[in-house]
């Protein structure tokens, strides 16, 4: 699995109704939705779920989950994307079997590395830039992300201050995931096809 353009949907992040936001979102081309709430418990992400789910079937763009296996399967989203600290890719695997997409997010070459060794189906790499929204003040620049495709071994998606205006420096054998940079955008279909082309552009 690689996907183009990863939105990391977070409902508090999004300029205007969030389902309004997703669905101008997949007009300008996101064909994966990460479904990113780190403030709700299961029940309420299981609740809102639910709704994003639907939009994201009737758009027929797959839907991922942050962290929550459960949830994922309570969904029937296509997967799940773990971090470092959650549970094990392999412990993952062994709940949802090989129906379901598993992501991991890592940091290092080693650790993307390691996430095909475990079994994973891609790789988040990051954060490539600054990113106020995941609490990193500096990022590993797109020169770490070259030396990770030259040996990666799945699927990458770049992640981490990936705005419109510097999506151009992603090399495109990447996937780019964002999410402040289509959710709070004033036009969330513009800044969606720009990321997507990969086009330098200011005003999102």
């Amino acid at each position: 699995m690689i996907r183009r353009l990863c939105l990391l949907f977070t409902k508090e992040l999004c300029n205007g109704d969030p389902l309004v936001v997703l669905d101008q979102a997949i007009d300008g081309g996101v064909d994966c939705v990460q479904l990113r709430e780190k403030e709700m418990n299961s029940r309420e992400l299981f609740e809102w779920g639910k709704q994003v789910q639907a939009l994201c079937k009737t758009r027929g763009v797959p839907l991922v989950v942050n962290d929550n296996v459960e949830v994922t399967m309570a969904l029937g989203a296509a997967g799940v994307h773990l971090g470092q600290e959650d549970m094990h890719v392999e412990d993952a695997r062994k709940l949802l079997g090989n129906d379901f997409l598993i992501g991991l997010s890592t940091h290092t070459l080693e650790e993307a590395d390691d996430a095909f060794e475990f079994g994973a189906d891609y790789a988040g790499f990051g954060p490539i830039f600054a990113s106020s929204t995941r609490g990193n003040e500096q990022g590993l620049g797109p020169e770490h992300l070259a030396a990770t495709l030259a040996i990666a071994r799945l699927p990458i998606l770049a992640i981490g201050g990936i705005q419109p205006e510097n999506c151009w420096m992603i090399p495109e054998q990447a996937g780019i995931a964002t999410s402040s940079g289509i959710c709070s955008a004033d036009n969330p279909m513009k800044a969606a096809k720009a990321l997507l082309n990969r086009e330098s552009c200011a005003t999102p």
